[in-house]
């Protein structure tokens, strides 16, 4: 190299290092996290979806107490009314009626308003009449359609005429009206008995 060129460089070189040895290299902290603040969380995002509906559900038919009791108790907890329709082997109204309640439940009828739980009581399975459920509930119709919340029977809406419940109409109307109890045991209409809804059409149930 160009000792003319060399002496300036090395010079230049020399300065600069000598810059860095005695530049401050910035205030130590401490303290990091006063130092460093943790970063602010996003924004929390809500969903606008709509909140998911109750599944309607159908239990076994009912042949015993036992099952009796634990499907009321499944109802209570998950504070979803019981709809109980009564029925008997040698009852021909009970054959439409059945499946006609059946389809409502599972098609999803009331599920909007809360869900409903449904199960057939078999009244003259012996071990049914021998428990004395019929007499308990004051059943002296067949078919009869008792709807149940918080355990308790509501007799106020109680249906027994077998047109009234071969109506389809009527029927899903019913469920959604019972649907609506929630545990509180106050029907889905205003001024007390929701079938009074439906006097003017069907008349009161027995």
């Amino acid at each position: 190299m160009n000792p003319l060129i060399e002496a300036p460089v090395h010079g230049a070189l020399k300065l600069t290092m000598r810059a860095l040895s005695t530049k401050p290299l910035g205030r130590v902290c401490s303290r990091p996290a006063a130092c460093f603040p943790p970063r602010r969380p996003s924004p929390r995002v809500f969903s606008t979806s709509s909140p998911r509906v109750a599944k309607n559900q159908i239990f076994a038919p009912v042949r015993n107490l036992d099952q009796f009791h634990t499907y009321q108790l499944l109802s209570a907890s998950s504070r979803t009314p019981l709809l109980t329709l009564w029925t008997t082997s040698w009852c021909p109204t009970c054959r439409v009626v059945k499946p006609l309640l059946t389809d409502l439940v599972e098609s999803g009828v009331g599920e909007s308003e809360g869900g409903v739980c449904m199960v057939e009581v078999e009244y003259d399975a012996p071990d049914v009449m021998e428990a004395g459920l019929g007499l308990t509930y004051m059943i002296n119709s067949i078919p009869t359609l008792l709807s149940f919340d918080a355990q308790e029977a509501q007799t106020e809406t109680k249906i027994t005429d077998g047109r009234t419940l071969s109506d389809r109409a009527f029927l899903e109307q019913w469920i959604r009206t019972e649907a609506k109890r929630h545990g509180g045991r106050g029907g889905g209409t205003q001024g007390g008995n929701p079938f009074s809804v439906f006097g003017a059409l069907f008349g009161k149930s027995k």
